[in-house]
C-alpha cells in the first residue's frame, strides 16, 4: 500500500472509534466540550465579565450569558480587528471569515483562531476523508488530487496584522504544507480576486492533472465544470478526469443540482457527500451514503443549543442541549466555539431525523424564509416543492428566489417566484400548479392561507433568462467562493434585483 494512504488508514481506524463514542454518549462529549471551552476562555475580557471560571453546569452557563447575534459581537470584532488580544478568546486572532451576507446585506466578520482552524475546520477536512474511505475501502481517491477552488482575502482596512476573507480562501491560506500535495489548483490561482480569471487558470492548470475529488459549493462547481468542458471540447467531466469518484458538496442544498451533476459525470460510481462547513464552524458530515442526513459533530470545540422554532420570537428564547432535542423539531442554532463565539445564534436551521446517533439536516434559515401572511414557508418546504414541480414536469433549475406580493387595494397576497432553469417544463403553468400543491402539502400554514384563495392567490412564476443570477452575483461582487442568494424573503428587494437584470439581457 503506498504510503499516504497507510498512513492515513492507520489514523482513520482511530478516528472512527473516537467518532463511535460521541455517537453512543453526545451529552457527556459536549459536556466536556462546555468545560474546556470556559477554562480555556476564563481569563479573557469576556470570560472575567461573566466568570467563567463559577461556571459549573449548563443551566449556570445559560441562566448567565445572553444569547448573541452579529450585532452584540460587531463591537468586539472590529477591536480585534484592530490588534487588541484576549477579548472572547485567549491570544491574538488574525484570521476573519467574512460572511456572504445571507442574514443581511452588510458583510460581518466572524474570528477564526488558530484553535478553530486545527480542531474544528481542519478536523472536519480530516473527518471527512475517515469517513468516506471507512465507507469506501477500495477507494483510489489517494492516486489523485482534490480539486478545490476557494474566494478570495486581503488585508483588511483596520491592521495590516488581521486578514479576512471568504472561509474557504482562510482555509486555503493556512492548510499544513502537506495538503498541498494532496490538491490542486495552486493557492495562487485558488486566491484569485477575479472569478473569470480564476476560471481561466484554473481550468489550464488542473486538466492536467489526476484529479479525482471535487469539493466545494454546488452552484459554483457547475460554473466551474461547464468551464472545463467548453474548454476542453469534451462531452462529460469522465473523459477529462477518468479516475473522479467524489463531490463534496455544501452551502447550498444540492437537490436542484443533482441531476445537472449526474448528466455531467455520468459515473454509475460517482459519490456525493454532504457537509455543513460555516465561517462559524465545521458542523456535520454525511456519514452514510445511503442517508443523506448528516451527524452532529460533536467534538470539534463547539458547543450545541438549540432554539424550537416556534419560540424563536420570545424576548428570551428558552434552549435545550443535545440530549433534549426531539426528532421532527425545527430548531435554531446557537453555538459556542473555539474561535470566541458565545451563545452566538448563527441563523441557521435543522431538523434532527435520529438520535444516538444525532444525525440531522438543514431546515432553512432563521429569516429566510416567507412569513408575509403567516403562512410561515420555509426552505425546506420550498426544496420539497420544487423537486416535486421538477419530477412531475420533468424540469431542471438551476437557481431560484422567491419574495411575497403584497396585498393592496386591488389584488389578494401571493408569492412570485423567479427561477432560471436548466431544462425549461413544457407546460410553466402546470408546472406553477404542481409547486403550489406541493407547498400546500408539506405546509399546513400555506395550505390554510390558500385555502379558496381568501388569503394568497395562486403563485406567480417568472421564467429568468439564462445568467440572470450569475449577473447578480458579479453586480454585488459575490462571484465564487461561499457565496449564495437568499432563496426565501420577506421583502423584495432581491426579487426585484433579478427581475430587473432579466429585463437587460439579450435571449
Amino acid at each position: 500500500m503506498p504510503l499516504i494512504p497507510s498512513i492515513l488508514n492507520w489514523l482513520n481506524v482511530k478516528r472512527i472509534h473516537q467518532m463511535n463514542l460521541f455517537r453512543k454518549y453526545p451529552v457527556e462529549v459536549q459536556e466536556e466540550e462546555l468545560r474546556k471551552l470556559l477554562s480555556t476562555a476564563k481569563d479573557t475580557e469576556w470570560g472575567k465579565k461573566y466568570d467563567f471560571q463559577s461556571i459549573k453546569t449548563f443551566h449556570d452557563f445559560k441562566n448567565r450569558l445572553p444569547l448573541q447575534d452579529y450585532n452584540n459581537i460587531k463591537p468586539y470584532v472590529k477591536r480585534l480587528r484592530e490588534g487588541e488580544v484576549n477579548l472572547l478568546w485567549p491570544g491574538e486572532i488574525k484570521w476573519f471569515a467574512k460572511s456572504s451576507g445571507t442574514t443581511e446585506d452588510k458583510s460581518k466578520f466572524i474570528p477564526v483562531s488558530k484553535e478553530a482552524f486545527e480542531d474544528c475546520h481542519f478536523r472536519g477536512g480530516k473527518d471527512i476523508l475517515a469517513i468516506y474511505t471507512y465507507n469506501n475501502p477500495e477507494t483510489v481517491m489517494f492516486s489523485g488530487k482534490a480539486l478545490v477552488l476557494g474566494g478570495s482575502h486581503k488585508i483588511n482596512n483596520f491592521s495590516n496584522q488581521s486578514f479576512y476573507g471568504d472561509l474557504s480562501a482562510l482555509l486555503i491560506e493556512n492548510l499544513p504544507f502537506w495538503a498541498e500535495f494532496l490538491r490542486t489548483p495552486s493557492p495562487k490561482i485558488a486566491l484569485m480576486d477575479e472569478w473569470d480569471k480564476k476560471l481561466t487558470e484554473a481550468t489550464r492548470h488542473t486538466i492536467q492533472e489526476n484529479v479525482t475529488n471535487l469539493a466545494g459549493v454546488p452552484s459554483w462547481n457547475l460554473v466551474f465544470i461547464k468551464h472545463v468542458l467548453e474548454f476542453t471540447g469534451k462531452q462529460n467531466l469522465i473523459e477529462v478526469w477518468p479516475n473522479l469518484e467524489l463531490f463534496i458538496h455544501g452551502g447550498v442544498s444540492f437537490e436542484p443540482y443533482k441531476k445537472q451533476f449526474e448528466k455531467l459525470i455520468p459515473n454509475p460510481k460517482m459519490q456525493y457527500l454532504e457537509t455543513y462547513n460555516a465561517s462559524e464552524g465545521f458542523f456535520g458530515i454525511q456519514d452514510d451514503p445511503d442517508n443523506k442526513n448528516m451527524l452532529l459533530m460533536l467534538d470539534y470545540g463547539v458547543f450545541y443549543e438549540f432554539i424550537p422554532m416556534d419560540q424563536i420570537h420570545k424576548e428570551t428564547p428558552p434552549t435545550v442541549s443535545v440530549g433534549d432535542v426531539v426528532p421532527g423539531v425545527n430548531y435554531a442554532i446557537v453555538i459556542s466555539t473555539n474561535g470566541g463565539l458565545w451563545r452566538y445564534m448563527i441563523g441557521d436551521t435543522i431538523i434532527f431525523s435520529s438520535t444516538y446517533p444525532h444525525k440531522f439536516y438543514i431546515s432553512g434559515r432563521t429569516k429566510h424564509f416567507i412569513n408575509a401572511f403567516g403562512e410561515e414557508v420555509i426552505i425546506e418546504n420550498a426544496e420539497k416543492a420544487l423537486s416535486i414541480a421538477c419530477k412531475k414536469s420533468n424540469a431542471q433549475i438551476t437557481e431560484y428566489t422567491a419574495a411575497p406580493v403584497y396585498m393592496d387595494d386591488d389584488q389578494k397576497g401571493s408569492h412570485e417566484w423567479a427561477i432560471e432553469f436548466l431544462k425549461e417544463p413544457e407546460d410553466l403553468d402546470y408546472f406553477a400548479e404542481v409547486l403550489d400543491h406541493a407547498l400546500m402539502s408539506v405546509n399546513s400554514d400555506y395550505e390554510a392561507k390558500r385555502y379558496k384563495n381568501i388569503t394568497l392567490t395562486k403563485p406567480l412564476l417568472k421564467k429568468i433568462k439564462t445568467g440572470t443570477f450569475y449577473n447578480w452575483f458579479n453586480d454585488h461582487g459575490k462571484l465564487g467562493g461561499q457565496n449564495k442568494i437568499p432563496r426565501l424573503s420577506n421583502d423584495r428587494k432581491v426579487l426585484e434585483e433579478l427581475l430587473e437584470i432579466n429585463k437587460r439581457l439579450k435571449k
